[in-house]
């Protein structure tokens, strides 16, 4: 009996070691700016990538800082487009060998024309395929990609949830052995692109009582932004791993802009969470009911918020 147990303790341990979790999250860094990053934990290893990446407003309008070609040491990465390969990269058929990494409109994008690819850059949304190819080829080659990284940038051109999903169809993502699935756990982010809304743009309603001020404060996007209003000062969570929605860098935003008015020009708008000054005679844009908000919502995620800014207060 002592051995059946110990037999299988032994099976169950090494069923945990082909357990593959691949997270990928996406985070603002200004400007419009978004990271895709991946974070990959177990066995096997990841060979590729295929996802779906979305925004409901706007549009996807580049993408930038890929890895290309093979993947060595001092430069490990994802970097073989299967979409775009046999488009723009010649193998040269006495050596085997890539006559050159370095082609124009080499991307991870895929073809708006390739089966079930999304509309690609300029639409809502693009497929990307991204894989890595390294020798000695087995999991613990020292040329393959790290378990995390930086996939690509994209930007985009308006305030929006930004979601990532798995393109079933055109592989998701791929281990090392293709026998194993891995759990995939996708996640987005919310895009605030500081710009002043459109002559007769209305993302923040007139009925609300605090109209006036937006338009006076040059009608902030920041403030359409759905987790603005309770304390999502910098439209971004913390990032991998505990995704915070409001911490520290909405906290120093507010700092910055403590006590300051609608008539300071060195103002964010976006620091003024309640869209309310505080009162005769001083009136500050960014005070107390501000630092309130950010320590009554303090480490919460999107799933703890209601996600339902703006709303009249």
């Amino acid at each position: 009996m002592k051995k059946m147990v110990l037999m299988l303790a032994v099976f169950l341990l090494a069923g945990s070691a082909w357990a593959t979790d691949v997270t990928i999250t996406c985070t603002h860094e200004g400007g419009g700016v978004v990271r895709i990053d991946y974070a990959v934990t177990g066995l096997p290893k990841v060979r590729a990538f295929a996802l779906d990446i979305m925004v409901d407003n706007g549009t996807i309008d580049q993408i930038s800082h890929f890895k290309v070609g093979e993947s060595v040491t001092g430069d490990k990465g994802y970097g073989i487009f299967p979409a775009n390969f046999s488009r723009y990269i010649n193998v040269d058929p006495n050596t085997g060998q890539v006559t050159t990494w370095d082609v124009n409109n080499y991307t991870p994008v895929a073809d708006a024309n390739d089966l079930h690819a999304l509309g690609g850059l300029g639409t809502n949304g693009i497929t990307i395929e991204m894989g890595a190819i390294y020798s000695p080829a087995d999991d613990s080659s020292p040329n393959a990609p790290d378990n995390e990284g930086t996939l690509c940038k994209i930007k985009v051109s308006d305030s929006a949830n930004v979601s990532i999903s798995e393109n079933a169809t055109r592989g998701g993502v791929v281990l090392t052995d293709p026998s194993v699935s891995p759990d995939v756990h996708p996640n987005g982010c919310f895009v605030t692109v500081n710009q002043v809304q459109s002559t007769g743009s209305s993302c923040f309603p007139s009925s609300f009582s605090t109209y006036s001020d937006w338009v006076t404060l040059g009608k902030p996007a920041c403030w359409c932004s759905r987790y603005q209003c309770d304390g999502d000062v910098d439209g971004q969570t913390s990032g991998f791993p505990f995704n915070y929605r409001i911490f520290t860098a909405d906290l120093s935003i507010v700092v910055d802009n403590w006590k300051k008015t609608i008539d300071d020009p060195t103002l964010n708008p976006c620091a003024d969470i309640d869209h309310k000054d505080s009162g005769f005679p001083l009136r500050y844009r960014v005070f107390t009911a501000d630092l309130a908000k950010i320590v009554a919502n303090w480490k919460k995620t999107d799933a703890d918020l209601p996600g339902d800014c703006p709303r009249s207060e």
